[in-house]
């Protein structure tokens, strides 16, 4: 049977302060089991210290104080263990991506390696694609989701990739934090179902390529370095930067392994 308790004992028991108990109660996250009319004074069940223990933990985590009174409140255990692994989740993710900044400020901090480029005139390429107008931080759960469900379009139509998956980035989407993205698959030019549309060719033409070795976080390294030598090398044309995933999420779980071709687009011929 549970016992009442002050609200000092209850703190000590929970190691939560009184003055975050009082706050707990006042925004009703955590109601005290009984309140003296007379004095004000709170006491609590010990069959609230699970709630409080897991309260504490939750904030450490940073949950937002509406989805731990959701979560508090929910009677059903599957669900409220549900809503707490999709918190882990999102924190584990948030966690990759800090990592991922981390490696890169510790790359940024070392000198800049000299990456080898090459001037390649690549040919008109049959693709199957998809494309979307995405703001920068929705590329990734995007391209997660596009790329298996592309491939999978191949394995209804009984075709192969003739190579390895890509996608083409506006310049709008490098200036405006928005624009088109468009992420491909190449077939074999004789495979391409007639009239559908969502097969198509992406035109001929020359770039300058670079290779980005690592996690996608610090693709802007590589970006940099590609630019500079463009500018210096070459004239830089309109049109949609590509990125080819030599070796990516579908390849390997190991950010580091990453290895993305970027292609920047170029007048014939060049300047040095």
């Amino acid at each position: 049977m549970a016992s009442s308790v002050t609200i000092g004992e209850f703190s000590r028991m929970c190691h939560v302060s009184a003055k975050t108990l009082r706050y707990y109660h006042d925004i009703a996250l955590l109601v005290p089991d009984a309140v003296d009319e007379s004095t004000g004074y709170r006491r609590y069940s010990t069959d609230q210290v699970r709630d409080a223990h897991l309260i504490r933990r939750l904030r450490d985590l940073e949950m937002p104080l509406a989805e731990i009174r959701g979560v508090l409140v929910e009677p059903d255990g599957t669900a409220r263990e549900r809503a707490l692994a999709r918190h882990l989740d999102r924190m584990e993710a948030e966690l990759s991506r800090t990592r991922d900044v981390v490696l890169s400020l510790r790359r940024l901090l070392g000198s800049v390696p000299a990456i080898p480029v090459i001037r390649r005139q690549s040919p008109a390429v049959t693709v199957l694609r998809t494309s979307a107008r995405l703001a920068r931080d929705e590329v990734g759960q995007w391209c997660g989701q596009t790329f298996p469900a592309l491939y999978g379009l191949l394995a209804e139509h009984g075709l192969d990739p003739a190579g390895a998956g890509g996608a083409t980035y506006s310049a709008e989407f490098f200036e405006r934090d928005a624009g088109e993205v468009v992420a491909f698959v190449p077939v074999l030019p004789e495979s391409a179902p007639d009239g559908d549309d969502r097969f198509a060719v992406l035109p001929r033409q020359r770039y300058a390529v670079a290779v980005h070795s690592g996690p996608f976080a610090d693709c802007d390294l590589t970006y940099g370095w590609l630019g500079g030598q463009v500018a210096e090398h070459d004239t830089a044309v309109d049109g949609p930067i590509r990125e080819v995933y030599l070796v990516g999420p579908d390849h390997t779980d190991d950010p580091s392994q990453f290895r993305t071709e970027i292609c920047w687009p170029i007048q014939q011929g060049d300047r040095s």
